[in-house]
Parts: structure tokens; C-alpha cells; sequence
């Protein structure tokens, strides 16, 4: 009498792909594809010269992957939260300093633009943030308080013309690339979100080199010394804790996708 048993694939142990929708396994394909065929061909030299190609955001924003939820009016692919796992879970196949630097594009520059921003700055960040034609950074973590909202030390004052930020940020993925900085500071005591732009007078970043991980990534800090920014700028519809929090929240979810990678 011949019996039957469970067929077992080592490759997808959970038959977790069978769980999936037929775009979500598109997605998923596309993303392993772009993945092991540029980035993959990439990652050795890159870690072992500290170097980021700028070019691998290009690339990802020509194939939906950069704010990958976010709707399509803003230039966006309009997909699931699955599916943004499933880009995050192949980017990290090949390394983390890669996901990283699309999750923060995504999670902490794409995401708090459209949750706290206005129309205007939607219309006009969003879509270039997509295509990769612009690069993103988050600036919450400090020197001397790490990522603790509590003890922030950058400041905003108002001013006739806007806002006068002073403060330090550290170990920023993306920053000495970004065109784009969403800084959180305190203004008045209050936690507030900032849209800087790498124009602005006193705004630097500058490089950290000699990381023992996260190599393939390029980090590096945010420096404001007296930068004005203009009054419409500030995201208007979110202060306290909640700004922050939930930008972090959102990569956090993508992090986990990576970790299965």
C-alpha cells in the first residue's frame, strides 16, 4: 500500500507563496530579478569600498519600487503593504544597506510627506521622490541622544520669514546624497516636522566613514546652523510624538519583511 507524504520545498518552506495574489507574485518576481541581477553584481565592491551608487535609486523608481503604497496620482505603484514587504524581503536577500536606503526613501521621507504634508508639498516632492530623480533622509536621531524624541536638542524658531532650525543629526542613511531632509525638531516644546531642501544656506551633511556593517549604504549626519526655511515647509498636520513614531512604525514593518530575506 503506497503512502502519500507532503511534498517539502527548501526554498519556500511554509509554502508561503501559495498565500499570495498573482500581482503580489509579480511584484515579488520583479523585485527578486532586479535584485540578483544589479544589485547583487554590486554589493561586494560596494562594501568593501564604502561606496553607494546613486544611480540604484534611479533604477528602483523606474520599477515602482520606491513608495511602493502610496497612490498613483503621486507617481506611486498604488500596492499593497504585502507587496511593499515582498520588495523589501528580495532587497535584503542581497543586503540591508540596500533595503535600507529604499526603506527610508519609502517608510521615513515618502510616507510622512503624504500622512502629515499638505497638497502642495505632495504634488511637489512625491512624484520626483518615486522616480528617484530625488533622494530622501530622515533626521531624527542625535549625537547625544540617539533616536530619544524626548531629549532632541535641534530647535525651530519662528521667524517673519519661516522657521531658523539649529541642531544635530547622526548616522542618517542617505544623507550626503539627499536632495530632500525631513527633520523633526522642537518648536516652541513641541515636536514638529521640517522639509529641508540641500540648497538651504547653514544645511550640511556630511560623510561617516569607517562603518563596520550597512557598508553598501552611504550615512553620514545633518548639520543646521541657522537654515531658514520657508514657512510652508513645516508638515502641518501632525505634532508630538505621533510624527516621528509613526514614520518609524512604517519602516519598522518593512524591516521585518527584510529579515526573512
Amino acid at each position: 500500500m503506497s503512502k502519500e507524504f507532503a511534498s517539502f520545498s527548501w526554498q519556500d518552506p511554509l509554502s508561503f507563496s501559495s498565500l499570495l495574489s498573482e500581482e503580489e507574485k509579480l511584484i515579488q518576481s520583479t523585485a527578486h530579478q532586479y535584485s540578483q541581477d544589479k544589485l547583487l553584481s554590486r554589493v561586494v565592491d560596494a562594501t568593501r569600498k564604502e561606496e553607494f551608487d546613486r544611480n540604484i535609486m534611479l533604477e528602483m523608481g523606474s520599477l515602482g519600487l520606491l513608495g511602493s503604497t502610496l497612490p498613483a496620482e503621486y507617481g506611486c505603484a498604488g500596492v499593497n503593504h504585502v507587496a511593499y514587504g515582498l520588495i523589501a524581503r528580495e532587497v535584503e536577500r542581497v543586503d540591508s544597506g540596500y533595503r535600507s536606503a529604499m526603506s527610508v526613501q519609502s517608510s521615513l521621507v515618502m510616507h510622512p510627506i503624504f500622512a502629515f504634508g499638505s497638497e502642495q508639498q505632495r504634488q511637489k516632492y512625491l512624484p520626483k521622490l518615486a522616480s528617484g530623480e530625488m533622494v530622501g533622509c530622515f533626521g531624527l536621531t542625535e549625537p547625544d541622544h540617539g533616536s530619544d524624541p524626548n531629549g532632541m536638542l535641534t530647535k525651530a524658531e519662528k521667524t517673519s520669514d519661516g522657521y531658523l532650525l539649529n541642531g544635530q543629526k547622526m548616522w542618517i542613511t542617505n544623507s550626503p546624497i539627499a536632495d530632500v531632509f525631513v527633520v523633526w525638531g522642537k518648536l516652541d516644546g513641541e515636536i514638529r516636522g521640517f522639509i529641508l531642501e540641500k540648497e538651504m544656506k547653514g544645511l550640511s551633511a556630511p560623510e561617516i566613514h569607517g562603518k563596520l556593517s550597512l557598508r553598501a549604504s552611504i550615512t553620514g549626519e545633518i548639520v543646521m546652523q541657522n537654515v531658514m526655511v520657508p514657512a510652508e515647509n513645516l508638515l502641518p498636520n501632525v505634532k508630538g510624538l505621533k510624527g516621528p513614531f509613526g514614520c518609524l512604525n512604517k519602516a519598522r514593518y518593512g524591516i521585518a519583511w527584510g529579515t526573512m530575506g
